[in-house]
C-alpha cells in the first residue's frame, strides 16, 4: 500500500494536468473551418485551451456535420445535444425578430457601419439569448453580401431570372419583390440544389461562397453589398454558470479575444476573398447596374417596414441610435 501511495505521489507532481477533471463543449457551425464563423471557432478553441490551463476543451465542428443548421441551433444547444455553437443571426427571426437586425438590406456600408450596429444590438441580441437559456459569447462579422449568378446582371429583368438561395426572411422578400424565385436555405443544404439546378444564384458573401467553391457553378459575383450581416455564437446558460469562476473568466477573455481579431481580420478579409475568387475564374462586378441596385433597395425599404412593424419599439430604438451616430 505504501509503494501505491508512492507511485499515486509521483504520478501528481509528474502529470498534474492530466488528473485535473476537463469539461468539454461541442460547438458546432454550418460553415466550412474557412469561412469567418469557422475561423472564429478555431481562434475560440484556442483561446479557451490556453486560458482555461485546459480545464475546458472546445470541440469544434464544421459544414454542419453535427447535422445542426443555423436555423435549429438555439433549440439544439437549450435542449443540451451541444453546449455551445455559431449560427447565423438571420436564420433565427422565427426565435426572436431582433436576430434578423443585422441582416438587414442596406442598412450598413462599411465595416465602420457594420461594427458600430453590432455595439448597439449586442445587449439586445443577449438578452433575447437569455430567454432561451443561452449565454452570447461572440458576434462573429460577415463580408458585404452580393449575389452570386450563372450569368453578369446586366438590367432589372435579369433579377427575374433568378432562382436564388437567400438565407433570411427579409431578403427572401427583397428578392421576391423584383420577381425573382427566391428560398430561405441554410448553407448546408446550398450546394445540392445547385448541382441538381434547382437554383441558379446565390445570395452570400465572398467569404461563405469561396469557403463552398460557389465559383464551380455561379461564375459571377455582383457587388451589391446587400448587408454586412453576424453570426451569433452562443453557449447554455447552465453549462456556463457550471463553470468554475476562473474558467467562466477564461471563457470571457476568449470570446472578447476571438471577437477582437474578427473585427480585425474583416478589413483584409474581402480583398483575400476577391483575389481567391478570380484566380478561380469568377468575374466580379463591382460597380453593378445602379437600376439593379434601386430596384432590390426598393424592395429592401418595404422589407424593413415589415420587419419594423414584427419587432415592435426595439426597431425604432436601435434604429435612431444607429442613424444618430452616422457620419
Amino acid at each position: 500500500m505504501r509503494l501505491l501511495s508512492m507511485l499515486a505521489g509521483a504520478c501528481l507532481l509528474l502529470f498534474p494536468a492530466a488528473l485535473q477533471a476537463q469539461t468539454v463543449w461541442d460547438m458546432p457551425t454550418e460553415y466550412p473551418q474557412n469561412a469567418m464563423p469557422g475561423v472564429g471557432l478555431t481562434a475560440f478553441t484556442k483561446y479557451v485551451a490556453e486560458s482555461s490551463a485546459g480545464k475546458l476543451e472546445i470541440r469544434p465542428s464544421f459544414d454542419a456535420k453535427a447535422g445542426i443548421k443555423s436555423a435549429g441551433m438555439l433549440a439544439a444547444i437549450a435542449e443540451g445535444r451541444v453546449q455551445a455553437g455559431d449560427a447565423f443571426a438571420g436564420a433565427l427571426e422565427a426565435e426572436d425578430p431582433i436576430f434578423a437586425l443585422p441582416s438587414l438590406p442596406f442598412l450598413v456600408t462599411s465595416t465602420a457601419d457594420a461594427k458600430r450596429l453590432a455595439d448597439i444590438a449586442r445587449p439586445h441580441l443577449a438578452a433575447a439569448l437569455q430567454k432561451k437559456g443561452l449565454r452570447l459569447l461572440y458576434l462573429t462579422p460577415w463580408p458585404p453580401s452580393g449575389i452570386w449568378s450563372k450569368t453578369p446582371l446586366t438590367s432589372p429583368p435579369d433579377l427575374a431570372g433568378l432562382s436564388i438561395r437567400t438565407y433570411d426572411r427579409t431578403s427572401t422578400e427583397v428578392f421576391l419583390s423584383v420577381a425573382a424565385k427566391a428560398a430561405s436555405i441554410s448553407f448546408a443544404d446550398t450546394m445540392p440544389k445547385l448541382v441538381d439546378g434547382s437554383i441558379n444564384a446565390v445570395l452570400s458573401s465572398g467569404d461563405g461562397g469561396a469557403g463552398r467553391k460557389l465559383w464551380e457553378y455561379l461564375p459571377c459575383f455582383s457587388e451589391i453589398t446587400y448587408s454586412l450581416p453576424l453570426s451569433i455564437a452562443s453557449v447554455n446558460r447552465a453549462a456556463y454558470d457550471g463553470l468554475s469562476p476562473d474558467t467562466r473568466a477564461a471563457v470571457d477573455a476568449a470570446s472578447r479575444q476571438t471577437e477582437s481579431e474578427l473585427w480585425l481580420a474583416l478589413s483584409t478579409r474581402l480583398d483575400e476573398n476577391y483575389q481567391r475568387m478570380r484566380q478561380n475564374g469568377v468575374t466580379i462586378d463591382s460597380n453593378p447596374e445602379p437600376l439593379i441596385v434601386e430596384a432590390l433597395r426598393t424592395g429592401a425599404a418595404a422589407a424593413q417596414r415589415a420587419w419594423c412593424t414584427r419587432s415592435g419599439a426595439v426597431c425604432a430604438e436601435i434604429l435612431d441610435a444607429f442613424k444618430a451616430g452616422k457620419p
